[in-house]
């Protein structure tokens, strides 16, 4: 079981930025999609961002699309998201997770198995 761990959040003021990483266990990234997605407080988990395995296919959501950018370093096994442009919409615990199954599902929650315990995201107005 690979194991991921999110940290890079804490609370910030509208129009700030913050940079996610997602350390995994072991040879992960690069190998499978990897993404990130949130979930606010009374909502639903969201998609937010993937990348393909070659690294060559990345989608976002609208909401964070022109403000968010999905990258990693293959050689530290980290995923990273970096978050410009903050506003109090975007407050909400962020989780990487990889899809451990063959091809690319992009933005389809059910094909990620493989989750971290989350970080949080706070956005002051």
């Amino acid at each position: 079981q690979v194991q991921l761990v999110e940290s890079g959040g804490g609370l910030v003021q509208a129009g700030e930025s913050l940079r996610l990483s997602c350390a995994a266990s072991r040879r992960t990234v690069g190998t499978k999609p990897m993404a990130w997605f949130r979930q606010a407080p009374g909502k639903e988990r969201e998609f937010v961002a993937v990348l393909s395995s070659g690294g060559d296919i990345t989608d976002y959501a609208d909401s964070v699309k022109g403000r968010f950018t999905i990258s990693r370093d293959n050689g530290k096994n980290t995923l990273y998201l970096q978050m410009n442009g903050l506003q109090p919409e975007d407050t909400a615990v962020y989780y990487c997770a990889f899809d451990p199954s063959r091809g690319y599902h992009g933005s389809d929650p059910t094909y990620y198995t493989n989750w971290g315990q989350g970080t949080q995201v706070t956005v002051a107005s």
